[in-house]
């Protein structure tokens, strides 16, 4: 390689021909990632036109149809309004409290919905149907929207709100007219984050006897599973994806709102609440105790009622350490196949890259049962000696992961230059070397932020872990859904708290990072002015 006269891209990227190896391995992981789309064709192609439209347009078809759409266009909106309005209050008006509250509205993310739902349904037993659904998917997913839509909040330049307040507008009118339309990207993409999470969820729509697609894929596997109407459920829940995919995109658009020029940011002015205070007061609180209080004060209160006999329980242990060792498998994996792709987007952009890098995206956003089903499938028809092994289980959390990997390595990866690895090739390291010794090792921290993301996914992972575990393994989630679906809701509660002690550090991240914009602007117009 010559140091001297390689041609640079904007950005450090460069623009010599990628290694063959990286290129492989990046399409041996994308051609992975299509397996769940392969799948679903494939199988439409094998069970023949007239039959696939037969077994799509029946009644059942229609009614899970309606059950879905019924969900996602009550429950995304609601947690929109819900996401919106909090990091409103927290970052835009006198909100007594705003630091307090601004941690209390993420938190929820900590507790897994199907865990939600068990508390849910062992303080009202009768919880079911739609109602129930959507209370119970909104208070376990509204800070999907909320933390996107307060890190762009904090990162936005209130200028264009003071100008339109000193025109005389009022805060309502200043918020719909100037505000929020500078949030439609994190709104978007919220609101698309809670409708995929709604498509895939199972645990928490199973406990209150609501179908869904997913419970009726999941429900016809684990009894006769007629494979062709199996099949044909995946395939519609897979258009309900795309579909949903495009219109996010069709709506978020090519708008951007960016502030350029001279100045310095001012520190946004807040809107006092006045007579509003104590609604706003109380409103948060109610919140908090559908969100947080009632799954606290249930799990405690069963913990209490078993006493120290559902700790001793002999699966408990080998479950935790199951769990941690498929977590920590999963991760390394997942980390492992992420390189290739984060390093072909960063130091060699171009077609070839996008193209695998969205593959990889459109892959996780689909609901785990379809990827979990399409390895099912392979693995019978083509490797049967990897069925219901640790290593068809952890590709499956790699691909459904993937992305919480990649974006921290790619930042990672833009960060360390590559002259420094030129560098040390030009003193006569083999080029392995050179990578290692320089370029992973600047790149390490942000690995250990990607395994940590996806270690913690893993953790409370349901879905695809109950259709692809081998026998004897079970994991935290699935046996906290074993003892559950008995109603041991005593027995369950040991699982349930240490699920929410394991996904608490990744709820703290993204609370983190969501804050950071404020930081960093608070920051820069210090350094201004000074």
């Amino acid at each position: 390689m010559t140091t001297n006269t390689a041609p640079v891209r904007a950005g450090g990227a460069r623009a010599l021909r990628p290694p063959f190896g990286v290129v492989l391995a990046g399409v041996l992981v994308a051609a992975l990632s299509l397996l769940p789309l392969v799948f679903v064709i494939t199988t439409a192609v094998q069970i023949g036109w007239d039959q696939s439209i037969a077994l799509i347009l029946r009644p059942r078809v229609g009614e899970l149809l309606g059950n879905t759409v019924l969900l996602v266009a009550l429950a995304v909106p609601l947690s929109a309004v819900l996401g919106v309005g909090g990091a409103w209050l927290v970052e835009r008006t006198a909100l007594a409290g705003a630091g307090f509250w601004g941690a209390v509205l993420a938190m929820p993310l900590a507790i897994p919905a199907f865990v939600n739902s068990y508390a849910w349904v062992s303080a009202i037993p009768s919880l079911a149907g739609l109602g129930s659904g959507v209370l119970l998917s909104t208070l376990s997913y509204f800070p999907l929207v909320y933390l996107p839509v307060r890190a762009t909040l904090a990162g936005l330049d209130p200028a264009l709100e003071q100008s339109a307040a000193s025109l005389g507008r009022g805060p309502v009118r200043v918020f719909f007219g100037t505000v929020l339309p500078q949030l439609r990207l994190a709104l978007l993409g919220g609101s698309l984050l809670v409708g995929l999470h709604l498509l895939s969820e199972y645990g928490a729509f199973a406990l209150i006897r609501f179908d869904t697609f997913t419970t009726a894929i999941m429900d016809q596997y684990r009894s006769t599973f007629n494979g062709s109407a199996g099949s044909m459920l995946a395939g519609v829940l897979t258009l309900l994806c795309l579909l949903m995919l495009v219109l996010e995109s069709r709506a978020r658009g090519r708008a951007r709102y960016a502030r350029i020029g001279s100045g310095t940011a001012a520190p946004p002015s807040r809107v006092h609440l006045h007579g509003w205070q104590l609604p706003a007061q109380l409103g948060l609180a109610a919140l908090a105790v559908l969100a947080l209080g009632v799954p606290a004060v249930v799990i405690g209160g069963w913990l209490v009622f078993g006493g120290a006999g559902v700790w001793q329980a002999p699966e408990l242990v080998p479950s935790l350490l199951q769990t941690l060792g498929l977590a920590l498998g999963g991760g390394v994996l997942t980390v492992v196949a992420a390189f290739p792709l984060s390093w072909l987007a960063v130091r060699h952009p171009g077609r070839l890259s996008r193209l695998l890098e969205r593959t990889n995206y459109f892959t996780s956003s689909m609901p785990g049962i379809v990827l979990a089903l399409a390895l099912v499938s392979v693995s019978l028809t083509f490797v049967p000696a990897i069925y219901q092994t640790t290593l068809l289980l952890l590709v499956a959390y790699a691909l459904l992961f993937l992305p919480r990997a990649l974006v921290p390595l790619q930042a990672g990866i833009a960060q360390a230059p590559p002259l420094l690895e030129e560098a040390a090739q030009a003193l006569g390291r083999p080029p392995l070397r050179a990578f290692l010794g320089v370029t992973l090792r600047l790149v390490a921290p942000a690995t250990a932020a990607g395994m940590a993301l996806v270690f913690l996914a893993i953790a409370g992972e349901l879905t695809a872990t109950l259709l692809l575990s081998p026998i004897g393994v079970q994991t935290l989630a699935t046996r906290f859904w074993s003892l559950s679906s008995e109603i041991d809701f005593a027995g369950a509660a040991p699982y349930a708290l240490l699920l929410i002690l394991l996904s608490a550090p990744m709820t703290y991240l993204l609370f983190r990072q969501s804050t950071t914009a404020r930081s960093t602007r608070r920051t820069t117009t210090k350094a201004a002015t000074e």
